[in-house]
């Protein structure tokens, strides 16, 4: 009898933002798959999860390439949809972890796509996204009223950019790690840094928050970092 997969969304970085329902699949997994990049060791979202871990847990890490399509590579994703059927073939319950919610922006979006046809049983458990945490936590009103809110992916090229940000009422711009000068410069000339702060690496211990945007236009962040913003 093949296991039940669960796709589980582990927050922004708090262990203790993650659901009950979240904890109770990872007690109930066999087998975690813990994603990461070529370029870095380890998992952020198994070590956001690592407090409610069974000592007999079986971790296995996939590497998933750092793509906005990934058709693009797609040997890569057919080699660990192989490696999950595998898991699952064998009977066991295989819990995928993924920074903030599963259907948000996340890589186990192209999971589920790879098996949603296949023969499993698939449960996805949602999560905060860090918008939603940095809300709370910066005591910052994340909509009222009638506002609109728009989530803008940083990794947009620059025309999409524009367009939607001279439209924006209230927003968070997401992925601002490789082009943090040009959205805090696109912000700035659409009266949005006044209202703006800037969370890297939410509920971790080396978290950091940035109000004064411009002021840190030039610094390096960490791939995990969102800007909350409405306008002036």
């Amino acid at each position: 009898m093949r296991g039940t997969f669960y796709g589980i969304g582990v927050g922004p970085g708090d262990p203790e933002l993650l659901t009950v329902k979240a904890i109770k699949a990872i007690e109930a997994a066999d087998v975690l798959i813990a994603p990461k990049t070529e370029k870095k060791d380890g998992s952020v979202a198994l070590e956001i999860a690592r407090p409610y871990l069974k000592k007999d847990i079986e971790i296995v890490y996939q590497v998933f390439p750092m793509v906005k399509n990934f058709a693009d590579d797609a040997g890569a994703w057919e080699k660990n949809k192989a490696e999950i059927l595998a898991l699952l073939n064998a009977g066991k319950n295989v819990a995928f972890l993924t920074l903030g919610d599963p259907m948000f922006y996340s890589t186990y979006i192209y999971v589920f796509r790879l098996l949603e046809h296949e023969d499993v049983d698939i449960r996805t458990i949602p999560g905060i996204p860090a918008f939603i945490a940095i809300g709370s936590r910066v005591g910052r009103p994340i909509v009222e009223g009638n506002d609109v809110f728009t989530v803008i992916p940083g990794t947009a090229d620059r025309e999409r950019l524009e367009e939607v940000m001279a439209v924006a009422g209230s927003a968070a711009v997401m992925k601002v790690y490789h082009n943090s000068a040009e959205i805090i410069d696109l912000l700035r000339r659409n009266n949005m840094t006044k209202e703006a702060v800037l969370v890297s690496r939410a509920g971790l211990d080396d978290e950091k928050i940035i109000y004064d945007l411009e002021a840190h236009a030039d610094e390096k962040l960490n791939y995990l970092s969102t800007i909350l913003t409405r306008r002036s």
